[in-house]
């Protein structure tokens, strides 16, 4: 066997360690030549096992034909078999601490076989041809905290379909390089989070519910696939986030759970390694191989498949030993406290690591609890996370925006309250699938009044979050306002666009979006009261809501006023911070997203008339759910 190949006693020691950060280029199935012949080198990891073998379309299934070899005591077995070949579906043979038969697909896998099949499969993920060097390099350059963000939020299954075929009628990754990056460029994205990439077994789950944290998964097509769509997002100067999830695993019977016949990757005691509401198994943080396995798989997506981060799915979960348990159903720590202090280790490591190897990546909380300093250094006790999803604005936001309009006024603190912690941490504003499922209702028809009012509600709001503090992420559909909710068993509904009312939203976010990524008042200054400044927070009565967003330069800012009630104000005065002259550069009454103020005045001079505590003011015909975004 190659030396390289071999599980080596350093790489024992490094596993043992939690250290071993290569390891997806050991453990699984690799390709390779030992005493001339070519083969497929195999090596698992099974502590607890009596005996391991691979079986696979090499050898017949056979149990008996390819014993592995025990490499020392940690637990490894490795195997070279000659003539195995890339292609060929593969399982391991596990006879299991009590006499147990398991058939386990492979936990490195780098490809498994298309569901309902549970097999592995061989590849080489190695020799991939990458053409986005310069992307690369400018990476490195990427501040989270001064860099635009706003992400697009996909499920690739389910985005878009080829209608007529005899199968799910997927697009594969290279159909999605085609029409999703086009799409998203002409939005004005700069990143796509792909839902469900780690190989899962059931649809249902969203990919949710990982069994192969090494591959990605085969129903859009292959490994290489895979890396063509991310190199083809970065040629376009899109970058790529995925949802990762450390924080269970399903019980499928091919998958992690009981491993070797004893609790291998999961906590043996089912009050620490069981989610009673998940029906999943809770990761063992105190294993440093365990540890391994995750952080490998982390390291792998962004190194070898070059993604410019990870949002990490149910982080509360992992830190709160007492999460969606009752009382007998969990184990304090050794303080008698409810926090894991092996998951906080095991953040403050992982990301630390990642983001000191791969400068400009981003790893992403979705924490939904006010667990403090999640993107604050290590050193300060902080989880060292680049950014955290802002679920309470996200709360706030929706519980206002569906109230009827005459009730808004006793609810103004829910749009000005986020204003008031968002220092306290790097937030991205999420719009997210989970808030268009299980009888939540799409974005629009969450909104207040009949048809035309849930339209013209929908784009204000928007607008008060594109203007808001903080990074975006708007979840596919809802930037065309889908009526459905969201379901992973159907393309969205595209044929909406035929409606004036649906393809005026969709133009109005893509303006927003415009709007956003060329100002840079916009995103210069996101976690710091010096880039956002309000005018009037505080004109209840009326539910309108002024302010500013301002560059580090003081040259490039932006004053929104936004009506959330059917109202109109035909001589609404806003106070100014400069005498200046304000130009109009987004109106919602435009006729182009199908308004009707055809000879509106672009330009609006200051005059030396107190209000909202300025010197100075503009007037404005300020419309029913109006929103008017100036420059100066």
């Amino acid at each position: 066997m190659g030396k390289s190949m071999k599980f080596t006693d350093l790489d024992q020691y490094l596993f043992g360690q939690g250290t071993n950060y290569e390891i997806y280029k050991k453990m699984g199935a690799h390709p390779t030549t030992y005493r001339r012949k070519k083969g497929v080198y195999f090596a698992v990891w099974a502590p607890n096992a009596q005996s391991v073998s691979v079986i696979g379309e090499f050898n017949g299934w056979d149990e008996e034909a390819n014993p592995m070899k025990k490499v020392g005591p940690i637990g490894v077995y490795e195997v070279f078999v000659p003539g195995a070949k890339i292609g060929q579906l593969y399982k391991f043979f596990i006879l299991g601490a009590h006499g147990e038969k398991l058939y386990k697909a492979d936990p490195y896998a780098n490809e498994a076989e298309l569901r309902p099949g549970t097999a592995s499969r061989i590849t080489d993920i190695t020799d991939y041809k990458w053409k986005d060097a310069t992307w690369i390099k400018n990476r490195e350059k990427f501040d989270e905290k001064v860099e635009p963000m706003a992400i697009y939020e996909v499920h690739p299954g389910s985005w878009m379909r080829h209608p007529g075929r005899d199968d799910d009628g997927f697009y594969s990754y290279r159909d999605l390089a085609k029409s999703l990056i086009s799409y998203v460029k002409e939005m004005g994205y700069t990143h796509i989070e792909l839902m469900g990439i780690s190989e899962y077994p059931f649809d249902g789950s969203w990919g949710y519910q990982v069994t192969g944290y090494y591959a990605p998964t085969s129903r859009y097509g292959t490994p290489e696939d895979f890396a063509y769509l991310v190199n083809e997002c970065h040629k376009n100067k899109i970058g790529v986030i995925l949802d990762w999830v450390p924080a269970h695993f399903p019980k499928d019977a091919h998958g992690l759970v009981e491993f070797d016949g004893t609790a291998t990757y999961e906590y043996a005691d089912a009050r620490k390694g069981e989610h009673p509401d998940w029906g999943t198994k809770i990761f063992d943080y105190s294993k440093n191989e365990v540890k391994n396995f995750l952080i490998g798989s982390a390291l792998m997506w962004v190194e070898n498949y070059h993604v410019d981060g990870l949002r990490v799915d149910a982080v509360a979960s992992m830190l709160y030993l007492d999460y969606g348990k009752e009382d007998g159903q969990w184990v304090p720590n050794i303080y008698g406290g409810n926090k894991n202090l092996e998951a906080i280790e095991f953040f403050k490591h992982i990301n630390t690591l990642i983001l000191g190897r791969n400068p400009g990546v981003v790893m992403i909380a979705e924490e939904s609890t006010a667990w403090p300093k999640v993107t604050g250094p290590v050193e300060e006790d902080g989880l060292n996370f680049s950014y955290k999803w802002s679920m309470g604005w996200m709360h706030d936001f929706l519980d206002y925006m569906k109230l009827d309009p005459y009730f808004r006024k006793d609810n103004h603190n829910k749009m000005t309250f986020a204003m008031s912690y968002n220092e306290s941490e790097k937030y991205i504003l999420v719009l997210s699938h989970d808030e268009v499922v299980h009888l939540k209702c799409s974005m629009l028809n969450k909104m207040p009044g009949l048809e035309g009012d849930k339209f013209k509600n929908l784009m204000a709001g928007y607008a008060f979050m594109m203007g808001h503090s903080g990074k975006k992420l708007l979840f596919m559909g809802q930037e065309f306002a889908q009526v459905q909710e969201w379901s992973e068993a159907r393309e969205l509904d595209w044929y909406l666009l035929e409606d004036p009312n649906h393809k005026k939203v969709q133009d109005w976010v893509k303006a927003l979006l415009h709007l956003y990524t060329s100002n840079p008042c916009m995103y210069e200054q996101d976690t710091t009261w010096a880039g956002f400044e309000w005018i009037n927070a505080d004109d209840r009565d009326r539910s309108i809501f002024s302010f500013v967003r301002k560059s580090k330069d003081g040259k490039n800012n932006l004053l929104f006023v936004i009506n959330f009630t059917p109202v109109a104000r035909e001589d609404y005065r806003v106070g100014v911070p400069k005498n200046k002259t304000y130009k109009l550069v987004l109106n919602s009454e435009d006729p182009k997203f199908n308004g009707t103020d055809k000879n509106r005045k672009e330009s609006y001079k200051a005059v030396k008339k107190e209000c909202d505590g300025r010197d100075y003011s503009i007037a404005y015909p300020l419309p029913a759910y109006g929103v008017a975004v100036f420059k100066f």
